[in-house]
């Protein structure tokens, strides 16, 4: 089975920290072309900018990934960079809390836009530019592309306050099926990864403002433990070479046996 990535180009949303981030440095380390992505284009230019240069496989683009327009320059600017796109990792989320019942909360509206439309709008692009590249090549057999979503264990669990989280999770898991019945004859591959118990930048936060919650999340996870974010790079990895040709449409979970029990009350990221 194969794992090998070395010489394709990837962008990488969300990795200006955390899980973006350590999947895009191990794809880096991988010999792959990586654009890392992400809208916080401060820490993004303070944690890439260094390395980032004409003879590096690594370049950065910042800007708000919920606009059509940045998502358009995003592509632009990777075809610039490394004159193709192979793969796709939408590991950008935003998680937050919210009363469920207040109708006048527009958090739904705002996560359904960051989580949701900036997932299917930049997987859609990133499709047609691949299509584009095969026909142009030639290339009449292999993997054309591969598309790797993320989701949360919160997309199959009730937790209220993350009622709007929870939500474009579950539809981010729907596009990512629609997505792979459509795009499967043009040879491109479309998968989620639905992930708990993972140190991602949001789950620093909350643990910075909540200590106390460390320990349910642990003891609520059959491995006992919070995953570390360069943990899920071997799994993206995977998804993205030839080594899961034959998987699409796929949602894996990645959260220490977590959804195997009860769930505890602290959110699950």
């Amino acid at each position: 089975m194969s794992l090998n990535i070395a010489g394709k180009t990837a962008i990488v949303t969300g990795a200006a920290n955390g899980i973006g981030l350590a999947i895009a440095r191990h794809f880096v380390d991988c010999g792959a072309k990586v654009m890392f992505a992400d809208s916080d284009e401060a820490r993004l230019s303070a944690e890439i900018s260094e390395e980032a240069g004409d003879d590096s496989p690594i370049r950065y683009f910042g800007g708000d990934l919920s606009q059509k327009l940045t998502l358009t320059n995003l592509l632009s600017a990777t075809v610039d960079a490394f004159e193709r796109i192979d793969i796709l990792v939408n590991a950008s989320r935003q998680v937050a809390t919210s009363d469920p019942l207040d109708p006048d909360n527009e958090m739904l509206n705002s996560l359904l836009s960051k989580n949701l439309m900036s997932t299917l709008r930049l997987s859609q692009m990133a499709a047609r530019r691949m299509i584009a590249q095969a026909e142009k090549d030639g290339q009449e057999e292999g993997q054309v592309g591969s598309i790797i979503n993320f989701s949360t264990l919160a997309a199959v669990r009730a937790q209220p306050e993350l009622l709007a989280y929870s939500v474009t999770g579950a539809a981010v898991e729907q596009a990512t099926r629609s997505l792979a019945v459509v795009l499967a004859p043009h040879r491109i591959r479309v998968n989620g990864i639905s992930v708990a118990s993972m140190m991602s930048a949001s789950m620093q936060a909350t643990l910075k403002t909540n200590p106390e919650w460390r320990e349910p999340i642990t003891s609520g996870t059959p491995m006992g433990r919070i995953a570390s974010a360069s943990e899920l790079a071997d799994t993206v990895q995977f998804l993205a070479s030839e080594g899961s040709g034959f998987m699409t449409g796929q949602i894996l979970t990645v959260d220490g046996g977590r959804s195997l029990i009860d769930a505890v009350s602290e959110p699950a990221y």
